[in-house]
């Protein structure tokens, strides 16, 4: 099996997580694929195969040399985003892409006009959706590049590379995938989640987030009656709203610029809430942001009555960097990796998080390396054959240069 049938095999299992599921998997889906996979780590030649009964599966390729090295992991995710459908994929490969509109189906049109990341692939293979689904290759490009590199060491023992760990986890997508990966049985000194969009891309710096829970307790009167007696919460929570710097949102803000990102906003006069996503890349203003938060809901306090309005504030996760600073070397071989592939590495922030950057704050170094999907979470989601293919080489790359430069 090559890395495009192995990548459209994994496709064609429904994996989309659930919120508010309360189980791990949050969806007995994963499960089912998780199982298919460890057969087909089996069937491969792999050592110390286990899969958890919350979805956790890992194993392992011992290494071929006499030197000691240390053991390096790679980690992917298995669910499918919430945001569209993962059922009864239908992918198709555009051969030889031409640099005009793709037809997904009838009405549906995936064109350089509104996705230009199509141009910088013309002439490549593209394997893409029928329009009604998302694609999977978030992350199930990742998974397929995992497994390839791993069948192409055992084929190619002239490859010089200590133990490797695979890890691959369920619930990623609502943010969960990190909680009971079992960092100790994984047993790595450091690891890379294969999880990163466009070739080449490698990245060790992401958001520090938190979310923002406001409630606000109005008072519903009759409106012909309701002068001084009403507190209309709805009323009141727009205008909350209006209180956030109106240029420091997701649709203004690119690059290290964080934001406060309203996610949903319910209610009416008697009660309404609303939902907030706080970001920076930096500790210090992250921290302002949330300070900010609360300092605007005491003014709301003060205006309408102690109690109007309360905020849940709770952190999600923080920047890698912060655990990856003293230990650059790791970027350094992924670097180096990426360029003998053939590629430029293109290091940028994360513009979102990680299961690396929760896994780095427990004890296991894990920058971000490019897995080759573009558009994720949606029906013009796509995937560059070649990028796949670079992005496997990168993880033979990685392993190789890791004996080469830590083994002793």
């Amino acid at each position: 099996m090559d890395l495009t049938e192995r990548f459209l095999k994994y496709v064609s299992y429904d994996t989309q997580s659930a919120e508010d599921a309360g189980t791990t998997p949050s969806t007995a889906k994963q499960m089912t694929f998780a199982e298919v996979l460890k057969q087909e780590l089996i069937a491969e030649g792999l050592d110390d195969v286990e899969l958890d009964s919350q979805g956790y599966l890992y194993a392992t390729l011992p290494g071929n040399t006499q030197r000691t090295v240390p053991t390096i992991g790679f980690i992917a995710h298995m669910d499918t985003s919430p945001d569209a459908s993962g059922a009864n994929v239908k992918p198709r490969i555009v051969r030889n892409y031409d640099g005009g509109d793709i037809e997904l189906s009838q009405g549906i049109v995936s064109s350089p006009k509104q996705f230009p990341e199509l141009l910088a692939h013309k002439g490549e293979d593209l394997i893409v959706t029928d329009g009604t689904t998302l694609l999977g290759a978030d992350d199930k490009a990742g998974i397929a590049e995992i497994v390839q590199a791993m069948v192409y060491l055992k084929e190619h023992p002239e490859v010089e590379h200590g133990t490797i760990r695979i890890g691959f986890n369920p619930d990623e997508e609502i943010g969960l995938g990190a909680h009971h990966f079992d960092v100790e049985r994984f047993g790595c000194q450091f690891a890379y989640t294969m999880d990163g969009s466009e070739v080449g891309e490698l990245e060790f710096e992401n958001f520090n987030a938190a979310s923002a829970k406001i409630t606000i307790h109005g008072r519903s009167v009759h409106p012909g009656y309701a002068k001084g007696k009403m507190v209309n919460a709805a009323r009141i929570a727009t205008e909350l709203v209006q209180m956030l710097p109106q240029d420091e949102t997701p649709e203004t803000t690119e690059g290290y610029e964080g934001f406060f990102h309203l996610t949903g906003i319910s209610g009416g006069c008697q009660e309404a809430q609303l939902s907030f996503i706080i970001r920076d890349h930096d500790r210090e203003i992250f921290e302002l942001r949330k300070a900010q938060m609360q300092r605007l809901t005491e003014q709301v306090n003060q205006r309408y009555g102690e109690g109007t309005v309360t905020l849940q504030l709770s952190d999600q996760y923080y920047n890698m960097r912060e655990q990856l600073a003293d230990k650059m070397y790791i970027i350094d071989i992924a670097k180096q990796a990426i360029s003998e592939a053939g590629v430029t590495p293109q290091v940028q922030p994360i513009r979102g998080g990680t299961d690396g950057a929760q896994l780095s704050f427990r004890g296991l170094p894990c920058p971000n390396v490019f897995a080759g999907g573009i558009n994720f979470h949606g029906p013009y989601e796509f995937v560059p054959i070649p990028s796949m293919e670079k992005a496997m080489q990168t993880v033979v790359n990685i392993c190789r240069i890791t004996a080469e430069q830590l083994g002793q």
